[in-house]
């Protein structure tokens, strides 16, 4: 006859949001969650930049009329948050490419290539916005 006890089973509890407030993603999650909002905020403002770019090669006055646009500081904020999409995906891009190569899987080199992806496109984020905003 044996004695051994039954295991006790897992419990599984709803996760109020007071919980989730205080559950701390490692930077390799926030890169990632990051990297899926970044590509939704892309796709979603695509027909906006088809519309800047094809108002802008119209004719010398629809080229005009663009810039006027593009020169409302509202419209450069939301043109330096898609940068920001942009630059973030594509550096996050380029560190899955790297991990599907089975290149830095182990938890330190993942989070220092995901504080690296933040780093380099708020960085370079930060570049464009200063051209942007015309301080060069």
């Amino acid at each position: 006859m044996s004695d051994s006890a039954p295991k006790p089973r897992p419990q599984f509890r709803n996760i109020s949001p007071v919980d989730l407030m205080n559950y701390r993603l490692p930077m390799a999650g926030k890169v990632s969650i990051l990297h899926r909002v970044s590509g939704a905020l892309l796709f979603l403002c695509l027909p906006l930049l088809i519309a800047l770019f094809a108002m802008s090669f119209v004719s010398e006055a629809g080229f005009a009329s663009m810039s006027a646009v593009v020169g409302n500081p509202i419209v450069k904020l939301i043109l330096l948050v898609l940068i920001w999409g942009y630059l973030h995906h594509f550096c996050a891009g380029i560190r899955y490419l790297v991990l599907d190569l089975h290149i830095g899987m182990d938890k330190e080199s993942a989070a220092k290539s995901a504080s690296l992806v933040l780093g380099v496109s708020l960085a370079l984020t930060a570049v464009f916005g200063l051209k942007l905003f015309g301080v060069w």
